[in-house]
């Protein structure tokens, strides 16, 4: 049974940095998929950034590229997501997502079944 623990979520003003990392405690594994997806109160999940075992970061979306960079430490299965330059709009309760195939990474909400519980990330002056 895989487990996902997010940490690093908090305020930040506009123009500020936040790092986010999300632990795996995953029993074996030959390779994985990870993400990062975020979602705000009566909106879909919207997917942020996707990394796999062999391959690194797999995609990105357009809404933060050039802002967040998503990195992974295989040996500890720990996912990373540094966000700089925060906005307002990037206001958001933030979530791991992991998928034992590491061909399978996807920006789809739907494609995982594996969550984390969340840490929430708020941009305001």
């Amino acid at each position: 049974q895989v487990n996902l623990v997010e940490t690093g979520g908090g305020s930040a003003q506009p123009g500020g940095n936040l790092t986010l990392s999300c632990t795996a405690s995953v029993p074996s594994s030959e390779g994985s998929c990870m993400a990062w997806f975020r979602q705000v109160i009566g909106e879909e999940r919207e997917g942020v950034a996707t990394s796999n075992t062999w391959e690194g970061v797999k995609f990105v979306a357009d809404s933060v590229k050039g802002r967040f960079t998503v990195s992974r430490n295989n040996a500890k299965n720990i996912l990373f997501l540094e966000m700089n330059d925060l906005k307002p709009e990037d206001s958001a309760m933030y979530f791991c997502a992991y998928d034992h195939d590491w061909r399978r990474c996807s920006l789809l909400a739907e494609r995982y079944n594996i969550w984390g519980q969340g840490t929430q990330v708020t941009v305001s002056s």
